[in-house]
């Protein structure tokens, strides 16, 4: 998803001045000079994840442009591709930072205004310009409440993964509420397979339904449900299920409706999980007393804390 760590993603103010590993009290020139110290990445290399965040940018500024001046379904189903574009670039740009070493604050700020653009602002507009705008002041309510969750939960993920950072805490196997870019996937998701489901997604009779839909992903977002961050995925039996269950459910919906309903599927499914699980937990967190310290890291995943 889009949300990450801050060591997941860097890019933009320069390398910082290498430490020597056996730098420390007590420890002689010997120990020093026994383990070179890691060469710092060229400032170059700096510019690489944040082109690809900014392509990003550009990915939802072109889906805003071509959704407020959309004159038929293809004008919608192109803004729509373009936010999958942006996804797909914020994916690599965090791939890149690791694997060029330009992971830094700077990288994590710029990501999170990116995403708010291309995964927040975008898909209001897409959705509200396909369907919405026939609700009339509900509709433009829904798509800005759809935004102003959306920036909501990039911030509070950006002051829990700051203090993560200062900890020098791992990445969290969870994330508080849903990843903004899960819940602009369901919407875009929904204008894709408009033409599958013979047009009655956006039509006056589906925009209440469309309204729904988006108002519960806002509040999803800005929720306190933990959502899995697939961070502490292993090679196992079990791994192994959920795969051959995702591939084999998402084959049968792609051969008996259209392949654009097989995200639908997945990131419902995804939103499923995360809700289930949290009321699976519900009853062991109500029994336990406020006090107790295994109760405050119960309703606080590891790595975050409540704002």
């Amino acid at each position: 998803m889009s949300e990450r760590h801050p060591a997941a993603r860097g890019a933009g103010v320069g390398p910082r001045r290498p430490v020597s590993a056996g730098h420390g009290a007590g420890q002689g020139p010997e120990a020093r000079s026994s383990r070179p110290p890691r060469p710092a990445p060229r400032s170059s290399l700096y510019l690489l994840p944040n082109l690809i965040t900014l392509s990003s940018v550009f990915c939802g500024f072109d889906s805003v442009r071509l959704s407020a001046s959309a004159r038929s379904d293809d004008d919608f189903q192109r803004a729509a591709l373009l936010i999958l574009f942006a996804m797909l670039s914020d994916t690599l740009d965090g791939r890149v930072a690791r694997m060029t070493r330009t992971q830094s604050a700077f990288g994590l700020q710029l990501d999170s205004l990116a995403d708010l653009v291309s995964f927040g602002v975008a898909p209001s507009v897409l959705v509200y310009q396909w369907s919405l705008q026939r609700l009339g002041l509900a509709g433009v309510l829904g798509g800005f409440v759809f935004t102003a969750c959306g920036a909501i939960r990039l911030a509070r993920f950006n002051v829990l993964a700051t203090r993560d950072a200062a900890r020098s805490a791992a990445p969290p196997r969870y994330i508080v509420g849903l990843p903004v870019t899960g819940a602009a996937g369901i919407l875009v998701a929904i204008v894709m397979t408009h033409r599958a489901a013979a047009g009655q997604p956006g039509g006056a009779g589906g925009a209440p339904a469309v309204l729904a839909t988006t108002l519960l992903l806002s509040l999803l977002m800005v929720s306190t449900i933990r959502f899995r961050s697939f961070k502490d995925l292993r090679l196992d039996a079990r791994t192994a299920l959920f795969a051959a269950l995702a591939l084999g459910s998402s084959a049968l919906i792609s051969a008996r409706w259209a392949p654009g309903f097989v995200v639908v599927w997945l990131i419902s499914a995804y939103v499923l999980l995360g809700v289930v699980e949290s009321l699976w937990r519900l009853p062991a967190r109500r029994r336990r007393a406020p006090g107790d310290p295994a109760a405050a890291l119960d309703a606080c995943p590891r790595g975050e804390e409540p704002l």
